[in-house]
Formats: C-alpha cells, sequence, structure tokens
C-alpha cells in the first residue's frame, strides 16, 4: 500500500507538472489540443491526490504502524473519530490534505467556468498547476506520508489538544480557506497575464471567494471555541502567531470582497483588486508557512523542519510573480472613472479597505517583528496582547462605524442633508444605547462603550435597510409583508447576505467587547467544603474523583453552584493524563446561563497530593459576561454566506447568454 500511496504522489506531481508547462506552452502559442489536455491533466492530478489519500486513510482505520507516519500520530487506544482525525495531525499528512483539496477545488472552478471565462482560462490552469506541483513536489522529495518502517507493537498516540470534536471540522475548513484563496488569485493571474482584466473574471470567482472566506471565518470561529473549552486558560483568541496566519488572509479577502464590488459597479480599483487577491494569496502560502516551519512557539505548529525553507522561498516567489504581473499590466488596469466624491458608498467601500488593510499589516509586523528580530539581532522578542489589542480598538472601532454608514451612503455622491436625514435613526438608537450603558454602569470602560454604541448603530442601520426595502416592495404590490421581505433578499442576495454577514460581525464584537471589557476572574486554593464568590455566583469545593477512560485519566474536582442564593447543581473541573502520548490536557467546566447571556468557566489548575488523595486544589474561576454571542455570531455569518451564494437564476441565465454570444459582461447597473 505504501508503494501504491507514494505511485499516487508522483503521478499527481507529474501530472501537476504538465498542466503548469504544458498548459502554459499552450495558452502562449494558442495550441487547443495543449491547452485542453493540461486542463485534463489537472483533473487527474485530482484522482491521483484523492487515491493516495485514500491509501493514508485506510492505513489509519487499520492502524498499519508499518508507516511511519501512522505510528506517530496514532495508538490502537485512540477513539475511532479521532484515528481519521490523525490524517491532517502532523506535517505530511497536512500538507497532503492542502493538495487534494487544491486539485479538487481547482478542477471544479474550470469545469465549472469552461464557458465564461474562455479566454483567461488556459492561462489560469497554469497557475494552479504551479501551485499544485509545489505541494507534490514537497510530499514526492521532502515529507512522504508513504515512509515506511518495521511496525512496532503500538503507535505514539495523538496529541491530546487533537482529540477534540472541533478538531475533526477546524483545520480541513482552515485548509479549505486557504486553498480556496488561491482559486481568485489564479484566475486573476490568467486574466492578465491573457491580457483580459475585465470583470469576467471577477463572475468566474465570485462565489469561489466567498466559499474560502465563509470556510476561512468558520474555521476560525472555531479554533476559537476549541481554544475555549480545550486549552483551558480561558479566553477564545489569544493572538497567537498561527491564530494570526489564519486572520490576515481573511482580512485581505474581506477588503477584496468589499472593493471588487466598487471594479463591477464603478469600474475602479483595478490595481487594488489585483494587489488584493494576490496578498490574500501570499498570506495563505505564509500562514502554512508559520505553522510548519517550526520557527515559532505555538500549540499550533509542527517541529522544527526543512520544510519552512522550501515555503519561505515560495512566497517570495508568489510575490515577485504577482508584482511583476501588476506591473507589466499596469496600463491595462488604469481606472476608467474617477472617485467623484468623499461623501459616496465607493468612498466608504474605499475607506472600509484602507482599515482593513492597515489592520491586515499591523497583524503581519506583529508576527514577523519577533522572526526578524531573532534571524539578525540573535534576540527572541516577544509581541503580546496588548499590541494586538491596542490595534483592534483603533481600527476595529471606526470599521464598526463604516458598517453602519457604508450601505446608507448613495453611490457617486450624497449631500450632507441627505446623509444626516438617512442616518437619524440610526443615530438616536445609538445614542440611547449609550446613554442607557451609562446609566446602568457600563461606562467604566470606555472601548467597550463605543464598541456597543457604534454595534447599536451599525445594527440599526441594517434594521433601517430591510426596512425601507421591505416597504417599497411591499408598496410596489407583494400580497403579504413576508413575501415582500423574501422577494427582497431573493432579488439581491449578495447585498442583503452581505447585510446579515455585518450583523454576525457586529454580534462578534458585542460579544467580544462584553467578555473582554466586563468579566471578572478569582483564583483560589480550596479544601473540600470551602467556598467561593463571584458575581452572584457561589462555588462550593466538595471533592476530587479519579476515572479511567479508554485511552486516559480523568481527575476531576466535583464543585457545588448556586447562583444567587439558589442551587444550579455541580459542575466538575480537572485534567486528562494520556498514557501513549504522556500528556496532560486541562479539562474546563462551563455552565452556560443564557437567561443573563453569560458563562461561569472554572479552571482546575493544580492538584495538591499528599499519600495519594487529594487534599487541595487551586480553581481558577471566570465570569464571561456575553461570551455566547461570540459564537451565535458564528451561525448569522453562515446563514449570510449562505443567502450570499444562493445560486441565482436570473443572474445565471443572463451570464450563460453572454457567454455563448461572447458579448461583454454587464456592469451592474447598467446594463
Amino acid at each position: 500500500m505504501q508503494d501504491l500511496g507514494r505511485a499516487s504522489l508522483s503521478l499527481a506531481f507529474g501530472l501537476a507538472l504538465y498542466a503548469a508547462v504544458g498548459g502554459g506552452l499552450g495558452a502562449y502559442t494558442r495550441r487547443r489540443r495543449l491547452v485542453d489536455s493540461a486542463r485534463n491533466s489537472l483533473f487527474a492530478a485530482f484522482g491521483a491526490s484523492a487515491v493516495a489519500a485514500i491509501v493514508l486513510l485506510n492505513a489509519f482505520r487499520t492502524r498499519d504502524f508499518s508507516f511511519a507516519y501512522v505510528a506517530e500520530h496514532s495508538s490502537k487506544a485512540l477513539p475511532f473519530p479521532y484515528v481519521y482525525t490523525a490524517f491532517w495531525g502532523g506535517q505530511a499528512g497536512s500538507l497532503l490534505l492542502w493538495l487534494f483539496v487544491l486539485t479538487g477545488l481547482g478542477s471544479a472552478a474550470v469545469a465549472f467556468n469552461r464557458r465564461l471565462a474562455t479566454e483567461v482560462l488556459p492561462w489560469t490552469v497554469p497557475v494552479l498547476g504551479a501551485v499544485a506541483s509545489f505541494f507534490a513536489l514537497l510530499l514526492v522529495f521532502v515529507v512522504s506520508p508513504f515512509a515506511t518502517q518495521v511496525a512496532p507493537a503500538d503507535g505514539a498516540g495523538l496529541n491530546p489538544s487533537l482529540q477534540n470534536p472541533y478538531m475533526m471540522i477546524h483545520p480541513p475548513l482552515l485548509y479549505l480557506g486557504y486553498v480556496g484563496l488561491t482559486i481568485p488569485f489564479a484566475f486573476a493571474a490568467g486574466a492578465l497575464l491573457s491580457g483580459r482584466f475585465d470583470e469576467r473574471w471577477i463572475v468566474a470567482t465570485r462565489r469561489w471567494t466567498i466559499l474560502a472566506w465563509t470556510a476561512l471565518g468558520i474555521g476560525i470561529l472555531l479554533g476559537a471555541k476549541w481554544a475555549y473549552e480545550e486549552v483551558g486558560w480561558g479566553g477564545y483568541y489569544a493572538w497567537d502567531p498561527v491564530e494570526n496566519a489564519a486572520l490576515m488572509p481573511w482580512l485581505a479577502a474581506t477588503a477584496f470582497l468589499h472593493s471588487v464590488m466598487v471594479q463591477e459597479k464603478k469600474n475602479m480599483l483595478r490595481v487594488w483588486n489585483a494587489t488584493l487577491v494576490a496578498g490574500a494569496f501570499c498570506l495563505s502560502i505564509f500562514g502554512t508557512f508559520l505553522t510548519r516551519s517550526g520557527l515559532i512557539n505555538s500549540i499550533h505548529s509542527f517541529a522544527q523542519s526543512p520544510i519552512g525553507a522550501w515555503f519561505l522561498g515560495f512566497i517570495a516567489l508568489a510575490a515577485a510573480f504577482s508584482t511583476a504581473l501588476i506591473l507589466w499590466r499596469l496600463p491595462l488596469l488604469r481606472a476608467r472613472t474617477k472617485l467623484e466624491s468623499l461623501a459616496s458608498r465607493e468612498a466608504a467601500f474605499l475607506y472600509n479597505n484602507l482599515l482593513l488593510v492597515a489592520f491586515t499589516l499591523t497583524v503581519l509586523w506583529g508576527v514577523a517583528f519577533p522572526l526578524l528580530s531573532e534571524a539578525v539581532r540573535g534576540e527572541a522578542v516577544t509581541v503580546g496582547p496588548p499590541y494586538y489589542n491596542f490595534f483592534l480598538k483603533v481600527f476595529g472601532l471606526p470599521l464598526l462605524l463604516l458598517m453602519g454608514i457604508g450601505p446608507l451612503v448613495a453611490w457617486r455622491r450624497t449631500s450632507l442633508r441627505a446623509l444626516g436625514e438617512t442616518v437619524l435613526w440610526p443615530a438616536i438608537a445609538a445614542l440611547a444605547v449609550g446613554a442607557i450603558l451609562i446609566a446602568l454602569g457600563a461606562g467604566s470602560s470606555t472601548p467597550g462603550l463605543l464598541a456597543y454604541t457604534f454595534s447599536a448603530f451599525a445594527l440599526a442601520a441594517i434594521v433601517h435597510e430591510f426596512a425601507r426595502g421591505t416597504r417599497a416592495r411591499k408598496a410596489l404590490g407583494a400580497p403579504t409583508w413576508w413575501s415582500a421581505f423574501s422577494g427582497l433578499v431573493a432579488r439581491n442576495r449578495r447585498r442583503y447576505g452581505g447585510y446579515v454577514v455585518h450583523a454576525a460581525v457586529v454580534l462578534l464584537a458585542i460579544g467580544v467587547a462584553g467578555s473582554s471589557a466586563y468579566g471578572a476572574t478569582k483564583i483560589q486554593r480550596f479544601r473540600p467544603g470551602d467556598t467561593m464568590k463571584i458575581r452572584g455566583y457561589t462555588l462550593t469545593y466538595l471533592d476530587s474523583v479519579e476515572r479511567r477512560a479508554a485511552n486516559h485519566l480523568e481527575l476531576r474536582a466535583r464543585i457545588a453552584v448556586t447562583e444567587n442564593g439558589k442551587r444550579a447543581g455541580t459542575i466538575m473541573a480537572g485534567k486528562n493524563r494520556y498514557f501513549a502520548e504522556d500528556q496532560t490536557s486541562n479539562e474546563v467546566a462551563i455552565k452556560r446561563d443564557w437567561l443573563r447571556a453569560q458563562d461561569l468557566f472554572v479552571i482546575g489548575d493544580e492538584f495538591k497530593f499528599r499519600k495519594g488523595e487529594v487534599t487541595a486544589v487551586y480553581l481558577k474561576v471566570l465570569v464571561k459576561p456575553l461570551v455566547n454571542l461570540v459564537w451565535l455570531a458564528g451561525f448569522v455569518f453562515l446563514l449570510g454566506s449562505v443567502i450570499t451564494l444562493w445560486p441565482d437564476a436570473r443572474e445565471q441565465r443572463r451570464l450563460a447568454a453572454r457567454a455563448e454570444t461572447g458579448a461583454p459582461l454587464p456592469v451592474p447597473g447598467r446594463s
């Protein structure tokens, strides 16, 4: 089976390389048969990658420890679901997943856009082939998942932090996001190489970009949920370099999705969009480099590996290629129209982009500076949460305000009087919320108060837009209010799906502000019968219990909880000791209070023993207000993305007709 796996990867490498070299030659010489064979080669590379992935999955299923990779990341006692999670638990398996998803998404994007982007596709396939060739090369020559050994009696097991249900979903979603950003990059590069940088490539990749952006966003939130429940430190986002590695391409893709609407509407920001899509792709590769190089200390990263140098070289090559391509095509990218007013929707999009890019670069500098400092000066420097939290406030608060203003501003230009009339009710709602919060004593944190006030303004603006559109459709003859509302969303899914996504971001902002600015924390040493009071809760330590599970030993502190004098049950917090892995993990207790919208979060920090018996325990107790809004935001975000992605039959028929005739795509609002 190892031979089949190695042969499949070698075949995938050869096919991807042919798609890159043969496809590039075919596009340059305009030889149709060569172009078609390169496209088919990309499809075949997906098939070969799938065979390699199936071989490795089967090895994990059968616990075939003659595969060195399987022995390193699983064991006989590993519970069934995590046997397959171990596939991406190490270096080689995660790279194989990258290759499999890349060739699959690339093949699908090429197949679905065969008629829409006929001039661009011959150049798109070589770009996809080149990226796939890089990952296949690593798997064939640098780090293979099919290395063999004499099978040991048992494997080393899987990292305990990965033995969590969220880790069955979080990494594949991040990979889908990272790899998915290759699709718009490849089409943009193909459009520049072919000299056809009109809106056709944007239309061809719109849903692929939104899919990748959605997967990355949900993946980040699932990672935060995993950190909250599994890592056991009381938070959900620590500004870890690898966490930031996923955040940066998401921010760049967010900026691209906003500015690309300006290109579609006004034929502006072409250079900006080409730069953003290339930047998002390079940042996705940079994130992979951070995880796999071993240069940083992180619970997410792998051990020191020579693979980091390969990734660094590939990032440099991709950045140089993108820069040269954009500079070469600058005459083609020059805007045909100019920004007419600073008070317009396109200007609001531009301000939004500047803030998003500034925040992205700030995070990038925070991640890169310690690496540069150690490489140049030999000194390890740490950039901690205070740095990122400061700039989150600096850039995040204006972004919240812009989310409310942007939808209310007209295209081209808006008079100050018209703008004032439009923002009046959202502004009144925001000021009322701010006044109520101050009266309730929430003015102790100025950033938190501003976040709540700006969030109220943005939510009021979103509700105002939905209400105004629904009233207009009802006045035009819709039989019911529901039909008016549903028809409004159905006729412009991108716009109103985007508003739902904005609502999700607002909920996220409220949850982050509440849990960070208004929380409470206490640490105390407990003996049986000792109590602690915090924010209306009384915790009483009862005793500790120990029990054996399939592959670990559980130690738990039993804690009775009363809330405002009423018994609220018993919770258990402690640690797991894993046998094969010889590691210990925190197992937190979380009591959710949906009525008060907060969590009681308990960590069994340390257990004291005497003659094998627990004599005392140190508990860290936190109250996290509004933290559940962070997770609710994920569901709302997913809903908005699904609305935006949902196929529009009218749009599909129009695009198909244009593709048949070869006519240029219409600019929205002018066709």
